[in-house]
């Protein structure tokens, strides 16, 4: 079994030099069955693939309408990816056993390649690069038992001749998982932050549920716990952008709505209807009765409103409209939005704390928000769990929304 090397080879090279043609094809075969296995797989293709397609809808919007089928069936490709393999797992115990030996194997390998350095007796070295190999070996071979003793086995002898054995995996491991929390948090403060839709204020654009991706990049970096953006980087924000934000009356919440109107705009209401620097917003009813679904006191409930479309800054998007709202009083105006802040109202008109009422605050006064509140801009939909959909008859009217998966919010 054994072939002439050089002594002080790195590991890998050892063991690659010791196997057969056949040992080194099944090694790559098991290990992309491995990679192709891994309940992180089908998470990080659809990862790589949405870093694109926000790109491209965020650019030139009017090609979302086209890649959204595209990329709603890839979605639920990997959808049935990630359950497939959890229910193969369940299934087949003996491969999902084999597969975690392979992992420890590989693991364990690596360990004692970085290990190596710190054995000085040429003896003690040999006899653990001979039973690396033999963990290289069995794992090869695929078989349980085998491979299961010649891992323990290994332990065992590195527990006796390398010092900082598991010690040192444990700080790698811990300094691993530091640079990976570091990355991930970075990205969330800088680039891009999920958020939970907790409320129907924005009803029927975003439901009670959605899962949507923010875009903090597009109005320029802003400074968590002091709240300061420093410097514009794409835009500032723009009428009829749907916006994230931090609430500057209870800034424990951070709430969703609809820019509607920009430093500088006069916003008046007159008999129920929006003006914006003299002029009626456009909108007309599109249907006078639909169905929607509320959760705010608890239980899913019907929620009947008029179903409008409204243009702001050239962008489209939908409003609903209920008479019987305690909230569709709306304040005198004329209003002046002051330099650095926007005033933001929810799509579902007569159910929203938005500017007109406080934000939610104690005082139904009309309250802007300032641009260094500002989160970021909200771009898609990527998950949701809201009324309706797959399993919704097992979870109280709540299911997998499929047909909102990648939807572009706007």
């Amino acid at each position: 079994m054994a072939t002439s090397v050089p002594d002080r080879l790195p590991l890998q090279a050892e063991l690659g030099a010791r196997r057969s043609a056949e040992q080194a094809a099944q090694q790559r075969r098991l290990h992309w069955l491995d990679i192709a296995t891994s309940l992180w797989s089908p998470i990080t293709v659809l990862a790589l693939t949405l870093i694109p397609y926000m790109a491209i809808i965020e650019s030139v919007p009017s090609t979302a309408t086209r890649a959204l089928p595209l990329m709603q069936g890839f979605g639920l490709v990997m959808v049935a990816w990630f359950f497939g393999l959890i229910a193969w797992r369940l299934i087949d115990r003996k491969g999902a056993a084999l597969r975690k030996l392979r992992h420890e194997a590989r693991e364990l390998n690596e360990e004692i390649g970085t290990g190596l350095a710190t054995v000085h007796d040429p003896a003690d070295r040999a006899r653990l690069v001979e039973q690396a190999a033999r963990v290289d070996a069995a794992t090869a071979a695929n078989q349980a038992p085998a491979l299961e003793k010649e891992i323990r086995t290994l332990s065992e002898q590195a527990a006796r001749t390398i010092p900082s054995f598991r010690k040192g995996g444990m700080l790698a491991m811990g300094i691993g998982f530091a640079k990976a929390l570091a990355v991930a948090l970075a990205i969330r403060a800088v680039f891009i932050e999920p958020f939970r839709i907790p409320s129907g204020s924005m009803i029927p654009t975003l439901e009670i549920g959605d899962q949507i991706f923010v875009n903090k990049l597009i109005y320029g970096v802003r400074i968590p716990l002091v709240n300061k953006v420093l410097f514009t980087i794409v835009r500032p924000p723009e009428r009829g952008d749907v916006i994230v934000f931090n609430n500057p009356v209870r800034t424990q919440d951070d709430f969703i709505k609809r820019v509607v109107g920009v430093p500088g705009d006069v916003i008046e209401f007159h008999d129920d209807v929006l003006y914006v620097n003299g002029h009626v917003v456009p909108g007309h009813v599109v249907n006078p009765r639909v169905i929607e679904w509320d959760d705010a006191e608890g239980p899913w409930r019907k929620v009947e409103a008029e179903l409008w479309t409204e243009s702001l800054g050239g962008k489209d998007h939908w409003v609903l409209q209920q008479r019987a709202s305690r909230y569709n009083i709306n304040p005198p105006g004329p209003i002046r939005v002051p330099e650095r802040n926007v005033f933001v109202m929810g799509d579902n008109r007569d159910n929203s704390n938005d500017s007109r009422f406080g934000l939610g605050g104690p005082d139904r006064t009309v309250v802007f928000v300032p641009y260094d509140s500002i989160k970021g801009k909200a771009m898609i939909i990527w998950l949701s769990f809201s009324h309706g959909g797959l399993f919704s008859s097992l979870f109280g009217g709540t299911g997998l929304r499929t047909e909102r998966f990648f939807q572009q919010v706007r």
